[in-house]
C-alpha cells in the first residue's frame, strides 16, 4: 500500500473515533508520523471548530 492509501485510512480512522466519541490521545500514530496528522485532520472533520456569534 502506498502512501496515499495510508494517509487516506489514516483520515478516515480519525473521523470514525471521533464520530465513536474517542479522545484525541487515541491515536496511534507517533507524534512525528505524517499519518497522525491526516488521522487528526480526520478527527477535527468530524468536530469542527464551533463558531460564536455575537452582536
Amino acid at each position: 500500500m502506498g502512501f496515499r492509501e495510508d494517509t487516506v485510512r489514516a483520515r478516515q480512522a480519525g473521523y470514525t473515533a471521533a464520530r465513536a466519541g474517542r479522545p484525541l490521545t487515541d491515536c496511534p500514530h507517533s507524534a512525528d508520523s505524517l499519518l497522525r496528522l491526516a488521522w487528526v485532520r480526520g478527527y477535527k472533520a468530524a468536530h469542527p471548530p464551533s463558531v460564536e456569534v455575537t452582536d
